[in-house]
């Protein structure tokens, strides 16, 4: 049967390129198909417009044209990242999985969060050892939406660099982040971050696939990961992918100019949904930073004590309403997510947890239409399972109260705060 409606709310996974992205990169599958490495006067030009959309993600980004490598996603600017150190790397346990794979390849600590997932500078300061070269948090993790204290993790890794230089220690430290999932919602501008290197995606504010970028400061020395013919300033080999650049700058320009204005908007959509989930479902669970500072606007996560988010989704595709579980690599594999492990979720509530996420094109019909949904399909796996919303809610209770650090976590539903009119907030 064909659902009533469409709705998609799994836009941290991918988003539509904007017809504006479109417009700017379709004359260079076309006619300004020249390879920027070629000699003649129609290369050049091309050759000029790459130089162009890389000096406009510069200047968005408060850096200098020259520190920009164009990459084929945040993945290879996560490796590039990490193969400019040897050494010993710290990180936190909710970043991407590009991210622990690489760290994995070093010696390493991995700084736990909180239940809100939320990385404490001071168990960064503690992790650090003498032989540390790099430490990367994520701007913001795309599967609870925590915005992490990066400005506030720089200057731990500041204070560290001048005890060394004060020491004569010649070991360099320095601060990396995956901004990829943040740069729609907040400023990715490197000086007020402090960074020394910033991963950014393109497919992650509507513009094309498979094009990211690593701006990296001049104290880094970049080791190329492709070799071949010097493209990228010697540091990514291979012949530019010209359209997906052009395009990328006009999606971060967008991104930019609509930023404070779509925040809002998604923030009172996102909660909108909040309220028709808990509304109908008094049991569900939210997860995720309570204060709207330390969360990203357009991310909903929630969990249903004892039904599995996997048939929730295939459920939901049938009402025409798509969604995620955690991020793509991890729901394409349906298994629970690291994110939700590392914050302590119960494994009972975790495989009951889907990630909603709002975008662009998301309207308040697309909100109440997947509110509904969701209430629908929940219900009737409770009916499939012989479960009522008393039994749930004290199962949920059980689960709380039986998790580390539970009392901060709770709110019974009807007590406002956090939850509003139902739910329990994690």
């Amino acid at each position: 049967m064909t659902p009533e409606r469409e709705v998609c709310l799994d836009y941290a996974a991918a988003t539509p390129m904007d017809p504006e992205v479109v417009e700017a990169t379709l004359p260079y599958l076309t006619e300004r198909f020249w390879n920027p490495s070629a000699p003649y006067a129609r290369a050049r030009e091309v050759r000029d417009d790459v130089e162009r959309a890389r000096g406009t993600v510069a200047r968005l980004m408060g850096a200098r044209p020259d520190n920009v490598v164009f990459t084929a996603g945040a993945t290879e600017a996560n490796n590039l990242a990490f193969a400019a150190v040897e050494g010993h790397v710290v990180v936190d346990a909710i970043e991407h999985e590009s991210v622990l794979a690489c760290a994995a390849t070093h010696a390493r600590r991995t700084v736990r969060v909180g239940p809100d997932g939320l990385v404490d500078p001071s168990a960064v300061a503690r992790a650090i050892r003498p032989d540390t070269e790099l430490v990367s948090v994520e701007l913001a993790n795309g599967e609870l939406g925590c915005v992490q204290p990066v400005r506030e993790i720089s200057r731990v890794v500041a204070r560290e660099r001048a005890r060394r230089l004060e020491a004569g220690e010649a070991t360099p430290i320095l601060l990396h982040s995956d901004a990829s999932q943040a740069a729609g919602a907040l400023s990715v501008n490197v000086s007020t971050l402090g960074l020394d290197l910033l991963t950014l995606s393109a497919a992650k504010i509507y513009g094309p696939k498979q094009v990211g970028l690593l701006w990296a400061s001049d104290d880094v020395r970049l080791r190329p990961l492709v070799y071949g013919g010097g493209q990228e300033g010697g540091v990514r080999s291979g012949t530019e992918n010209v359209a997906g650049i052009v395009g990328f700058a006009r999606a971060l320009e967008l991104a930019c100019g609509r930023r404070a204005e779509e925040a809002r908007r998604l923030a009172g959509l996102r909660e909108r949904l909040r309220a028709g989930i808990v509304g109908r479902i008094p049991w569900a669970v939210v997860a995720g930073p309570r204060s709207p500072k330390r969360r990203l606007p357009g991310l909903l996560s929630v969990s249903f004590a004892g039904i599995e988010a996997r048939r929730l989704v295939i459920a939901l595709e049938r009402a025409g309403v798509y969604v995620g579980t955690g991020s793509a690599c991890a729901a394409s594999r349906m298994r629970v997510s690291h994110v939700l492990e590392a914050v302590g979720m119960p494994r009972e509530l975790a495989e009951g947890s889907l990630r909603l996420t709002l975008g662009r094109p998301t309207t308040e019909e697309d909100v109440d239409y997947a509110a509904s949904a969701v209430a629908a399909v929940v219900r009737a796996e409770m009916g499939r399972l012989g479960l009522d919303d008393a039994g749930q809610a004290a199962r949920v209770e059980a689960l709380l109260e039986g998790a580390p650090g539970a009392s901060v976590r709770t709110r019974r539903p009807g007590a406002g705060g956090a939850s509003g009119n139902g739910g329990y907030a994690w």
